[in-house]
């Protein structure tokens, strides 16, 4: 069963909601405005609340249910991982958008939802504690996503190493966030 789900969580993983959400209303292209981002955060910019509560519960559910799937099926925690991280993949990289995605936060977070509750509130703390005191959502995702491994080391230290491979992913898509970080010119809300 594991090398079925992981195929399949890569394509659920591959689906945009921001993209097919921005189509069905008629809505500017997350990709060509804003950020450039398909995801929830854009999505607020360019399309507004509810299309991206929309988008972000969406992406949030691409990382929850192959994980859930996975453990109803009775795989290890570890394959339970590498399957979420198959999800996150797909929207990193999707399939169907030219391998053009976004930035992978939501569907990290419903991935580490599925794995490990306590680490995914632990996340949701660090990143609205730091987007309070901020207001960026890039740099809350990025203190977040790395809190969650000393957690997971003590907790689940089987989700260890494709939890480092998220963190490395999601620190990756977010480098020219961190240039612009370093540079005093990164997006404010």
């Amino acid at each position: 069963m594991f090398w079925l789900l992981v195929p399949l969580a890569y394509l659920l993983g591959s689906l945009s909601f921001a993209i097919l959400l921005s189509r069905l209303s008629g809505g500017p292209d997350p990709r060509a405005s804003g950020s450039g981002n398909p995801g929830a955060t854009n999505m607020l910019r360019v399309a507004g609340k509810k299309l991206a509560i929309l988008t972000l519960l969406g992406d949030l559910l691409k990382g929850l249910l192959p994980v859930l799937i996975a453990s109803l099926l009775g795989l290890s925690i570890q394959q339970q991982a590498w399957i979420g991280l198959a999800a996150v993949i797909g929207h990193l990289y999707p399939l169907y958008f030219r391998f053009k995605g976004g930035k992978g936060v939501a569907t990290a977070a419903g991935m580490l939802l599925g794995l490990y509750p306590p680490a995914a509130l632990l996340a949701l703390a660090a990143w609205a504690l730091t987007f309070i005191l901020t207001r960026t959502s890039s740099l809350a995702s990025l203190i977040a996503t790395p809190l969650t491994l000393p957690l997971l080391a003590w907790q689940q230290p089987a989700a260890l190493l494709p939890m480092c491979v998220l963190t490395g992913l999601i620190v990756w898509r977010h480098r020219g966030n961190l240039r612009d970080l370093f540079a005093g010119r990164e997006r404010h809300f």
